[in-house]
């Protein structure tokens, strides 16, 4: 078995999107608390700065979705990905849009910029918080809306990378205090989720560097 470490904080969505994958592939790995993400000993890991890294017998893979390819190409059993071509395909472009869109424009060095540089007010950066999850929240429901069959999961009845996504993104909007009513598909696959050992392992509040643990 390779030796796994995962350099990553309680509180980071791409972590724990990444920490999802590697329960449901039941892979042991050594989870490394980042104590500041400007460090330059973590730089000298991932120059980027951002997290997570997976370190793989003493390499660095940086970038949460490069991460998952590999993990899915090294331990292809079980699968994140349902079987079908298509189903694949779906199962990539929802977790993209979670991941590509809307992650990096809300992100937390994008809203320091807001505050720190332009001189954003809060209530403004939680309006811009809202409108982009609205927008992708959105196209996400009419997705799931849009499939040939239901599943108990997004595009399976096991959950995969798609929910690995999307159940981070809603802890984010959440924690913004964002109306998810309008989401019920997204809501029912998050409420699955959380049902299962996979994920309240990698929940923010289950990591050693959790505050108060």
């Amino acid at each position: 078995m390779k030796k796994l470490r995962l350099h990553t904080r309680y509180q980071n969505s791409a972590g724990q999107r990444v920490r999802i994958v590697l329960n449901l592939k039941q892979l042991p790995y050594e989870y490394v608390a980042i104590p500041a993400v400007s460090s330059e000993a973590y730089r000298a890991i991932n120059p980027q700065g951002l997290m997570p890294t997976l370190e793989i017998d003493g390499r660095a893979v940086a970038q949460s979705m490069a991460i998952v390819e590999l993990l899915e190409e090294l331990f292809p059993d079980p699968s994140v990905l349902p079987a079908d071509p298509l189903l694949r395909a779906e199962a990539r472009s929802f977790a993209y849009l979670i991941s590509a869109d809307l992650h990096p424009i809300n992100n937390n060095r994008v809203r320091r910029y807001l505050d720190g540089v332009l001189g954003v007010d809060e209530r403004q950066i939680r309006d811009w918080y809202r409108h982009w999850v609205g927008e992708a929240f959105s196209s996400l429901e009419r997705q799931l809306a849009q499939r040939s069959a239901r599943y108990r999961f997004c595009f399976d009845d096991r959950p995969g990378l798609a929910d690995a996504c999307l159940v981070p993104q809603i802890d984010n909007a959440r924690r913004f205090d964002c109306d998810l009513s309008p989401y019920p598909l997204l809501l029912s696959v998050d409420a699955q989720c959380r049902q299962l050992d996979a994920f309240k392992r990698a929940a923010p509040a289950m990591q050693p560097d959790y505050p108060g643990r």
